[in-house]
């Protein structure tokens, strides 16, 4: 009998936790005042040195942890560097990768859609900022009850955790730069995880430098109309 056989959980229902109902005024401006919170979020690539202490970035990963997510395996894991040397060997991997990329690699298309982001191979930001958060996601791995086990929908539920980290983060009062170089598979190697789990994102987050900007190009968001339709 394997893990997986021996680890089947039996269906057992408790009464919903938590919940309670919000009156039709209250739904409307909790909507509100999320949007204005969200809609106050930005990419930042410009940070300070200045230190994050470890107990907010921490309680923003346990708030991730509580993501939706397949089976409920939480097929996800999340590195924080801020020891100075890996943060160091971060960026030069990922430069080098950057490089290849801007190089020719992406393509005139690709390169002509980051243009107005103005972004290029120099990431300094991976060692300015104050910690550099690698989220990998596991094909199989350790549920809670500690059976090992293949897992669902992994690309899915680290996304919706990675989602729920990055406002996290934003709630605390910090600024992030989702950054993704391919390939990432460096990543495995400076942050001692296993090569079945995959890279999906390197999170940067820390105070915004003084004078950060942001790219005017970024500014500029889809009207509802556009991004949802009602039937």
């Amino acid at each position: 009998m394997d893990d997986e056989t021996r680890g089947a959980a039996t269906y057992r229902p408790v009464p919903l936790p938590d919940w309670h109902e919000l009156s039709l005024e209250a739904m409307l401006a909790g909507a509100e005042a999320f949007l204005g919170e969200v809609r106050r979020r930005h990419s930042v690539r410009d940070f300070a040195a200045r230190p994050v202490p470890r107990a907010i970035v921490e309680t923003c990963i346990r708030a991730a942890g509580t993501a939706p997510n397949g089976a409920n395996h939480q097929p996800w894991h999340f590195v924080v560097v801020g020891d100075p040397a890996r943060k160091q060997a971060i960026r030069t991997a990922a430069e080098a990768e950057e490089r290849a990329f801007y190089a020719g690699r992406a393509g005139a298309d690709w390169l002509g859609a980051l243009a107005p982001l103005g972004t290029d191979p120099d990431k300094g930001f991976l060692e300015a900022a104050p910690w550099l958060i690698a989220i990998f996601g596991a094909r199989r791995s350790r549920s809670a009850d500690g059976v090992l086990r293949k897992n669902y929908y992994v690309p899915e539920s680290v996304s919706i955790a990675t989602g729920f980290l990055i406002l996290g983060l934003h709630r605390a009062g910090l600024a992030t730069l989702t950054h993704t170089p391919a390939p990432m598979g460096f990543l495995n190697e400076i942050c001692g995880r296993p090569p079945e789990e995959k890279p999906y994102v390197l999170l940067v987050t820390g105070y915004p430098a003084a004078g950060a900007t942001v790219p005017a190009h970024a500014l500029v968001k889809k009207p509802v109309e556009e991004i949802a339709t009602f039937l």
